[in-house]
């Protein structure tokens, strides 16, 4: 099998929503229903936990994020505020609580400059909040979204950023004269939206849903030689790609990797399955395969997968309270 079990982290006292690598990927963050903050690094060949960031959160965290720098962590929890982490005295220490949604906060992301931070919420609202130092400032609240909004993603290049709902839609941002707005909506999949991620470039995304459909995305500048109609200076995104028949429950999240171009997917089948684009592809008309799948992964739902920024190694977590660490391994 190319997918390997490399080690099972068990510290988690409740289900396990997120586990997150640093930009090093030689540490990850991950958090639960217990509302704590675990940082793991290793030791030898072996994953241990460095430390537990407790006693911030009164209800489920449900994600964490590492800042670009990898200095900072920040993390979104049902107590309706996102908690802000600094290591620069070595150890990790709360110097920021964020306040502002009026219900369970799902999800925060970084941008690739490390100037923002976008948030989102059961609340339907995203906010985006600009950085200085270790002060945060909100600077737009977003209300495009018509129900909970599960997830937010910067591009890996531009102060750009997607949203994805229960209301079955994909959003996207950009910052336009001081302000921030949504310039596409992108509707196909016919239940909730729950994850989604960019691939290297960020020309293309990549999407899951409960309607068990993982769907390829692909950005169209003005004046593309496909003739995909635009607006103003605005890129169109397109679907050009979908993959179903594969997941038999909920897809709960997916991560397009940046250094092999798999993408793996997991969800409430308890399974892992990745898929490789074909080589000789039209760009427009993309192919991908399932080259691994993993059935009984988790004993439970899986929250969460992610790829090491650096090399071929995975990271999953499940209501099972477990983290697995795997490695694909190209056959």
């Amino acid at each position: 099998m190319p997918l390997k079990l490399l080690q099972t982290l068990s510290s988690h006292q409740e289900r396990v929503w997120c586990a997150a690598w640093n930009p090093k990927g030689d540490l990850l963050a991950s958090c639960g229903g217990d509302k704590a903050i675990k940082i793991w690094g290793k030791e030898g060949e072996q994953w241990v936990c460095k430390s537990s960031l407790d006693d911030q959160h009164n209800r489920t965290i449900r994600s964490v994020v590492w800042s670009p720098c990898g200095r900072m962590i920040a993390a979104a929890s049902f107590d309706a505020t996102i908690s802000i982490w600094d290591k620069s005295n070595g150890e990790f220490e709360c110097v920021a609580t964020l306040e502002g949604h009026e219900n369970e906060v799902k999800s925060v992301s970084f941008s690739v400059s490390g100037t923002f931070l976008a948030s989102c919420s059961r609340d339907k609202s995203v906010w985006v909040w600009e950085i200085d130092g270790d002060d945060f400032e909100c600077a737009s609240v977003l209300n495009k979204h018509t129900q909970d909004v599960k997830k937010v993603k910067w591009h890996p290049g531009l102060d750009m950023f997607a949203s994805c709902s229960y209301d079955d839609t994909i959003n996207l941002y950009k910052e336009d004269d001081d302000d921030w707005t949504c310039y596409d909506i992108l509707t196909g999949h016919t239940e909730t939206v729950w994850s989604v991620a960019f691939d290297k470039t960020g020309d293309r995304l990549v999407s899951c849903s409960d309607d068990m459909t993982l769907k390829i995305w692909k950005c169209y500048q003005p004046g593309n030689k496909q003739g995909i109609q635009t607006t103003g200076n605005d890129p169109t995104w397109k679907n050009v790609c979908t993959l179903s028949g594969y997941h038999t429950r909920s897809i709960y999240d997916v991560d397009w990797s940046h250094t092999s171009g798999l993408i793996a997917s997991v969800g409430a089948d308890d399974s892992i399955r990745i898929f490789k684009e074909s080589v000789s592809n039209d760009n427009d008309e993309p192919c991908f395969e399932q080259v691994e799948h993993v059935e009984k992964a988790h004993t439970q739902d899986l929250n969460c997968i992610s790829w090491n920024p650096c090399d071929e190694t995975l990271v999953t977590c499940s209501d099972d309270m477990d983290i697995k660490i795997w490695k694909y391994i190209e056959t």
